[in-house]
């Protein structure tokens, strides 16, 4: 059975394209400031060995010793020009404070990076960038993996991070990068993804393809696997999903077809409370009782 979810993850890893290889990680810290609530880090990566990654750390103040650390990932909704500076500052669909700020409140740390024409990554468009990597071999949504699986390595090579307590969350394209890594990589102890759990044969369905930004396109994907089959790489660990009932990107029926899959992946796992997914009659966004739930999730498993 192990061996079998390792070779589907190996199969999951493969359809993401020629992605590089995985060298030694490298960092620069540009700068550390000192906040009310957090220490913020301004990080140059070296991810890819292709072009450097700007990323945000941030961590609490005063901590001591090794600390639990969130992997956030930033949304999409065409602000090409925010990326790493949600985790700062937030976007128009999350509650306020910002999550670097709720986190760091909560004793963790946190890192955003950059994610490609994101940012301090922006200049060629997305469409440009895409059809210049399907041109040779790469896949525009395997290469922002690749990018957020090497910032796992990164985050685990700190000598301040807890390497048992690793969480990864997002919103929007965040959500969906979530729930793939933590099912491509068991470093990940916990995910939480937000309003983008989205079955794919239900978004065809519903004709809501164009809801998505071409970086979301995984040639073949579905000869091999549904959505549920992706998140059920991440049982048993612990799972939360939230979603709006209203949101075209999480059509309803898709959202229950998951559930109950999942429901029987965890139950079989014999964790059945490590997943949950919480529906509300809304859009796609994040509310007040959605980030209580987020929080006191984190706070049970993390």
């Amino acid at each position: 059975m192990k061996e079998n979810i390792n070779n589907r993850r190996k199969q999951l890893y493969r359809l993401l394209g020629d992605l590089p290889l995985r060298k030694k990680i490298s960092a620069t810290t540009l700068e550390m400031e000192e906040r009310d609530e957090y220490v913020l880090e301004k990080l140059t990566l070296d991810l890819n060995g292709i072009e450097p990654v700007p990323a945000y750390f941030v961590k609490p103040r005063n901590i001591k010793g090794q600390m639990p650390v969130v992997l956030y990932n930033h949304a999409h909704g065409g602000c090409y020009e925010l990326g790493k500076d949600e985790l700062l500052k937030g976007n128009g669909y999350i509650q306020c404070p910002p999550y670097a700020e709720a986190l760091t409140r909560l004793g963790y740390g946190a890192l955003c990076i950059d994610h490609w024409v994101f940012g301090e990554r922006r200049g060629r468009s997305e469409s440009e960038i895409f059809k210049y990597m399907l041109w040779h071999g790469q896949v525009l949504w395997g290469m922002m993996v690749f990018d957020s699986l090497r910032a796992i390595d990164y985050v685990l090579s700190r000598p301040d991070v807890d390497k048992h307590r690793v969480a990864t969350m997002g919103i929007s394209m965040g959500s969906t990068m979530a729930w793939w890594i933590a099912a491509l990589d068991t470093r990940i102890k916990v995910c939480v993804d937000i309003c983008c759990l989205t079955d794919f044969h239900e978004l065809i369905d519903h004709r809501g393809l164009d809801c998505h930004g071409v970086y979301y396109y995984v040639p073949g994907l579905l000869k091999y696997f549904t959505t549920s089959e992706i998140n059920a790489l991440i049982a048993p660990r612990p799972h939360l999903a939230l979603a709006g009932n209203y949101d075209r990107l999480t059509p309803p029926k898709g959202l229950d077809r998951i559930d109950r899959e999942l429901r029987r992946v965890y139950k079989t796992a014999g964790v059945p409370n490590a997943w949950k997914l919480l529906r509300y009659n809304i859009g796609h966004f994040e509310t007040a009782g959605m980030r209580k739930a987020i929080l006191a999730f984190l706070q049970q498993w993390l």
